[in-house]
């Protein structure tokens, strides 16, 4: 499957169920939904049920397409409009001028669980002749009579902790094998991926031997998972991932957590393949990019060789230099990228610089509360899960890579997502769960921002402040 999810450019479409000879369509994506929706509902209903409707839709498609439900199967295509299966789709069939601007203006968000990052299988019925577990067609028209809205409606059906993503990326619908099989001795985020899978599948497959270390170098522990996997699944056990083992493996995957269920466990963001978190560089985006940025601010109030940047997550010219800038000032290889030793030597500028700070009595000091003497995790509640969720939600305004988190007192997965992040972030073991060496590393770095913030709302002092001052 995809490493994150993408609104594809085209869809192939089989015109019939999965197995008939029927022909295949690629249409454009936003085509596709237009005709599924001037199918299956109508456009006389009031705009929140059809947005909500086709919100439905489009999070349908993306599931296949995101999962490689079929292709994982050895079809050649996405989805089959056989409403037995999947959507109606009618090729050639007249578009409503209505639905297709409202999906000409949302075909590219979706619906997902808080605290995941696949789309959510948003199975719906008409609710008339047919119930099910989801989204009820006619029933969404009743609710938006009542003045819900197409977030409501959706909420209404498929749970609170529905949320909607907006303007997501677009992309080509590629097939996720890299096109070259996957073997002992290569190091690469492919690898990592299946280390993933083949560790989540050995949890309803315990013969699999665990892959101690996930890091994308493909070991003597991943080939003999990868082996293990082959002989339960009658494949040729020779612990390379060809073609057929690739597919096979996220299959498995798919079925396990139940992507294409409604009662799916999601796909958590710990589990999305990542470049190294150090390797930035000019035209990067994004979380990491912001955090650098804002490091290198608060630095260059007291190092004259760094300028401000802004903060707009772009990895510019600006940026760029003043990382340059930095290197030459700490003796690190003048780059202009942001490997592993720059990137622990902003971090630890920055602490730096607040502790003197702090010393100094020019910010005041914020006071954490120490560990509560257990370990928390997923399902636990109480005053200690909302005072660490308020550390993280605090520091996922500058770690951009950190899930926002709401401060409640209920530790769930959204929550064990975000400590996760935290954690990599951090070079903590990725548990999940908050022990006394995470609870105390997310305490200081909490104060710290918290702290460095103070100053970075102060004017520049115009000099560079040494120890004796």
């Amino acid at each position: 499957m995809p490493t994150v999810p993408v609104i594809p450019s085209t869809i192939t479409v089989h015109l019939g169920p999965p197995s008939s000879a029927a022909e295949n369509v690629t249409v454009p994506f936003p085509d596709y939904i237009k005709n599924v929706a001037s199918s299956e509902i109508y456009s006389t209903w009031p705009p929140a049920a059809l947005r909500a409707n086709i919100l439905a839709q489009i999070t349908f498609a993306l599931n296949r397409v995101y999962t490689e439900w079929y292709r994982a199967m050895g079809y050649d295509f996405d989805i089959t409009n056989s409403t037995a299966f999947d959507q109606s789709y009618v090729n050639g069939r007249n578009i409503y001028e209505n639905i297709s601007e409202v999906v000409d203006e949302i075909f590219n968000d979706y619906v997902r669980k808080e605290g995941t990052v696949n789309p959510y299988f948003t199975a719906y019925c008409d609710g008339v002749e047919v119930s099910c577990d989801g989204l009820s067609q006619w029933g969404s028209v009743s609710l938006a009579e009542r003045g819900y809205s197409d977030t409501d409606i959706l909420k209404y059906y498929y749970g609170e902790d529905t949320e909607i993503v907006v303007n997501a990326p677009v992309g080509d619908n590629l097939p996720s094998y890299p096109g070259t099989p996957l073997q002992k001795g290569q190091l690469n985020e492919n690898i990592r991926r299946i280390q993933i899978y083949l560790n989540r599948i050995s949890a309803n497959y315990p013969s699999i031997p665990k892959i101690p270390v996930i890091n994308g170098a493909f070991d003597e522990s991943t080939e003999d998972a990868v082996r293990t996997f082959q002989r339960i699944f009658s494949l040729t056990p020779d612990g390379i991932v060809g073609k057929a083992t690739w597919y096979r493996i996220i299959y498995i995957y798919d079925s396990v957590t139940r992507l294409a269920e409604l009662d799916s466990e999601g796909v958590g963001y710990e589990s999305i393949p990542r470049q190294f978190t150090g390797s930035l560089s000019a035209g990067d985006r994004g979380g990491q990019v912001v955090t650098v940025q804002f490091f290198l601010t608060l630095i260059s109030q007291f190092v004259d060789f760094v300028a401000p940047v802004n903060t707009d997550g772009v990895y510019g010219q600006n940026t760029a230099n003043q990382v340059s800038a930095f290197q030459r000032y700490k003796g690190l290889p003048v780059t202009g990228e942001v490997d592993k030793a720059t990137w622990e030597s902003l971090y630890e500028a920055y602490k730096g610089i607040v502790d003197y700070l702090e010393d100094r009595q020019e910010i005041t000091p914020v006071p954490t509360e120490p560990y509560p003497g257990v370990v928390l995790r997923q399902g636990d509640t109480g005053p200690s899960v909302a005072t660490f969720k308020g550390y993280l939600a605090y520091l996922s305004r500058v770690f951009f890579d950190i899930p926002p988190v709401n401060t409640s007192n209920v530790f769930d997965r959204r929550t064990q997502n975000a400590v996760r992040e935290f954690q990599r972030i951090f070079s903590l073991p990725q548990t999940g769960t908050v022990d006394e060496r995470t609870w105390n590393t997310l305490a200081d770095a909490y104060s710290t921002v918290r702290e460095g913030q103070q100053r970075l709302t102060r004017q520049y002092p115009g000099r560079e402040l040494s120890q004796e001052e």
